[in-house]
C-alpha cells in the first residue's frame, strides 16, 4: 500500500509496486480549527495553499512554506518531512506536527503523539502502546549510536527519526511518536488525520535582492547573512535566471529588480510588527553587504505585491530549471544535501569541480540559510553514458557531505534515490536500528516497500521513466514539432511538477478543477500520451476508449501555455 498525495515528491518516494492509495480527492478537509491554542487538525490530502486560504481570515497560517504550495498535500509533506524557505525561523515539518491519527498493518486505530514522563501520554490500542515502549527501549539501548551518527546539521531528514522517543535530555524536546512518524515516507502507517501547529501572519515584510557578481561570493557571504536574523535566504543562479528570463510569467518581474548582469542572487526576507525595524534590517543588509565587498548592491522591496512576484520566480525554481529543451535535464539526485553554513562555499565549489569532471555542469538555487541548495547536474537519462556518471557523482558528493559532518537529504527525502546510501552516510548498525523501526512498526512490510530500508540500487534502469528498453516514439504529425526536437520531445517536457494540479485564483487545469482525476489533470495527459506513444500502454492505446476520454475533457482554454512553467499548451497535442 501506496499513500499519495500530490506525487511531486522528488526521490521516487510515490512510487513502487503497491496499491497506490491516493488521498487527494476525497481525504482534504479541515477537521477542527483550535484558534486560541493556534492548532488545526485535518485530512492528509488537503492542499498547504487551500489551508492557508481557510485559515488567513483568524491572522494564522501553517508555516512551512514549501515552494509547490498549490499543489503539495499535507500529509505527503508530513511524509517526507518538508522544510520551505522560511525553515530557519519556522523549523521543518516535525516541529510543527504535534499528532498523527494513523492506521496501522492491521487495521487498529492510533493516535501517534507526546508519550510523557514514563509513558504517562500514552493512550490507545494495547498494540500501540507495545510497539511504543519496545521503540523507546531501542532507542536508550542505542542512544550513544544515534546521538553520534546522525548530521548535526538542522535539515536532516534521511532515514527515520528514532531520536524523536529519546530520552528528552538527549533530544532538547519532549518524546513524540508523531514525530517519529514525520519522514517516514509513508512505510510505516497510513496516516488519517493530522494535528498541526500554526503561527500568525507577520504584519509586515521586507525583502532585500543581493546581488552577486560570481556565485562563490554569494555563498561565502551566506553565514554571515543569517547574522542579522532574516526569515528567509534563498539562492537564485545565472542558469535559472536566464531561463525564466524566457519566460513571459516572469520576465517582467526580474527585468524590473535585477541590477546589472548579476552570476547570483540571495532574496533575503525580514518580516515582522514594526515596520521601522524591518527598514533598519535592509540597512544592515546594504551595510554587511558593503563590508563584504559588495557595495550598492542591494535591491529593496517593501511594496506586498512586488515581493509575492519575486517570490513566484523563486518558488518555480525547478519548473523554470526542467525548461530546458532536449534530453539533457538537470537531474534530482544530489539536489537536498545539506551541509554547515561554513562550509558552504567550499562545497559548491568542489562539487562543481566533480561536475567538470564528468563534463557537466550543475543548476543551484533554494535554501541557502540553511545550507541545502538544490542542484542539479544537467544529464540525459536515456544515456547509459550518463547513468554511470550519475552514480559517480553521487558518491563522490555524498562522501563531501560525511566529510563535513552535513547531511545527503536536507529536505526531499530518501525514497529510492537515496536510501541506498544509509550505509555509508549513517553506518551499518544506524542502518540496522531503522530496520528495527520497520520491523517493530510495520512486520509484514505492506507500507511503501524499498524506501528508506531494503532499497534497490538507485541506478537501477528498470525503474527509470526512461528505462533500457524505452523507445523514442515517432509517429507522424500535422503540426511542426521540430523546435522541440520533436513530437516526443514536446511530451516528455512534462516533468511531472503538477502545477496543473493547483486550485487556486488561476485557471490551469479546469477539468481537474472539475473531478479531481489525476488522469483529467494536464500532466496526466501528458502521462498518457508518452505512455501511448513509447508502447507502453495497451496495442492500439491511440484509438482507445481509455484515451479519448482523458483527451476529450481538455476544454482548450490555453491556460496551459501560460501557466504551465515548461509552456505546455496541451490543445496542439491533441490535433
Amino acid at each position: 500500500m501506496l499513500p499519495r498525495g500530490a506525487g511531486t515528491s522528488q526521490s521516487g518516494q510515490t512510487v513502487g509496486l503497491a496499491l497506490v492509495i491516493d488521498v487527494s480527492k476525497h481525504l482534504n478537509q479541515i477537521v477542527e480549527l483550535d484558534t486560541a491554542n493556534r492548532t488545526v487538525t485535518v485530512e492528509p490530502g488537503i492542499v498547504l495553499d487551500q489551508l492557508n486560504a481557510q485559515l488567513k481570515p483568524h491572522g494564522l497560517f501553517f508555516p512551512v512554506d514549501v515552494s509547490t504550495a498549490s499543489q503539495a498535500t499535507l500529509g505527503g509533506m508530513a511524509g517526507n518531512n518538508s522544510c520551505g524557505a522560511r525553515s530557519i525561523r519556522y523549523g521543518l515539518m516535525r516541529d510543527n506536527v504535534l499528532t498523527i491519527d494513523a492506521v496501522l498493518a492491521g487495521g487498529e486505530q492510533a493516535q501517534f503523539g507526546p508519550i510523557g514522563p514514563q509513558g504517562t501520554a500514552l493512550q490507545g490500542p494495547e498494540i500501540y502502546r507495545r510497539l511504543t515502549q519496545s521503540l523507546i527501549e531501542l532507542a536508550n539501548r542505542e542512544s550513544d549510536e544515534i546521538t553520534t551518527r546522525f548530521p548535526k546539521v538542522h535539515r536532516r531528514v534521511g532515514g527515520y527519526n528514532i531520536d524523536a522517543v529519546l530520552p528528552p535530555a538527549l533530544q532538547q524536546r519532549e518524546q513524540n511518536m508523531a514525530q517519529l512518524l514525520v519522514g517516514s515516507e509513508g512505510t510505516l502507517a497510513f496516516t488519517r488525520q493530522l494535528t498541526l501547529r500554526l503561527q500568525p501572519i507577520p504584519t509586515h515584510k521586507v525583502l532585500g535582492i543581493c546581488h552577486f557578481s560570481s556565485f562563490y561570493q554569494a555563498m561565502e557571504s551566506t553565514q554571515h547573512i543569517v547574522g542579522l536574523a532574516p526569515d528567509a535566504v534563498e539562492l537564485v543562479d545565472r542558469t535559472m535566471i536566464d531561463l525564466a528570463l524566457d519566460i513571459p510569467m516572469y520576465r517582467d518581474t526580474l527585468t524590473r529588480f535585477l541590477k546589472g548582469d548579476p552570476d547570483a542572487l540571495l532574496l533575503v526576507e525580514f518580516a515582522g510588527e514594526d515596520p521601522s525595524h524591518l527598514h533598519q534590517k535592509l540597512s544592515d543588509l546594504s551595510i554587511l553587504m558593503a563590508d563584504l565587498g559588495h557595495p550598492d548592491s542591494v535591491v529593496d522591496i517593501v511594496n506586498t505585491a512586488d515581493q509575492r512576484s519575486v517570490w513566484e520566480v523563486r518558488k518555480s525554481g525547478l519548473n523554470i530549471m526542467m525548461s530546458m529543451k532536449g534530453d539533457n535535464k538537470p537531474v534530482s539526485f544530489i539536489e537536498d544535501c545539506a551541509v554547515p553554513l561554513e562550509h558552504l562555499a567550499e562545497f559548491t565549489d568542489r562539487l562543481t569541480r566533480i561536475f567538470e569532471k564528468h563534463g557537466t555542469r550543475g543548476t543551484w538555487y533554494a535554501h541557502a540559510s540553511e545550507g541545502c541548495l538544490h542542484v542539479r547536474p544537467v544529464l540525459n537519462m536515456k544515456s547509459p553514458e550518463d547513468v554511470r556518471k550519475m552514480r559517480s557523482i553521487a558518491e563522490q558528493a555524498f562522501s563531501i557531505v560525511k566529510e563535513y559532518e552535513g547531511s545527503h537529504s536536507g529536505e526531499h527525502g530518501d525514497g529510492i534515490v537515496r536510501s541506498e546510501f544509509h550505509p555509508i552516510m549513517f553506518g551499518d548498525r544506524m542502518l540496522n536500528i531503522f530496520e528495527q523501526v520497520k520491523e517493530t512498526i510495520d512486520p509484514g512490510g505492506l507500507f511503501n516497500p524499498g524506501k528508506i530500508v531494503n532499497p534497490p540500487r538507485m541506478d537501477d534502469r528498470s525503474l527509470f521513466r526512461y528505462g533500457p528498453d524505452y523507445l523514442d516514439g515517432k509517429s507522424p504529425t500535422q503540426l511542426d514539432w521540430s523546435s522541440w526536437g520533436g513530437f516526443a520531445g514536446a511530451v516528455e517536457m512534462c516533468n511531472n511538477n503538477g502545477a496543473c494540479r493547483k486550485r487556486d485564483a488561476a485557471v490551469m487545469c479546469p477539468s481537474f478543477r472539475a473531478t479531481g482525476d489525476e488522469t483529467h489533470s494536464t500532466r496526466g495527459r501528458a502521462n498518457t500520451l508518452r505512455l501511448a506513444l513509447t508502447g507502453q500502454l495497451v496495442p492500439n492505446a491511440f484509438s482507445s476508449n481509455e484515451m479519448a476520454e482523458s483527451m476529450s475533457l481538455c476544454v482548450g482554454c490555453k491556460a496551459c501555455k501560460r501557466e504551465c512553467p515548461h509552456r505546455r499548451r496541451h490543445g496542439p497535442y491533441e490535433a
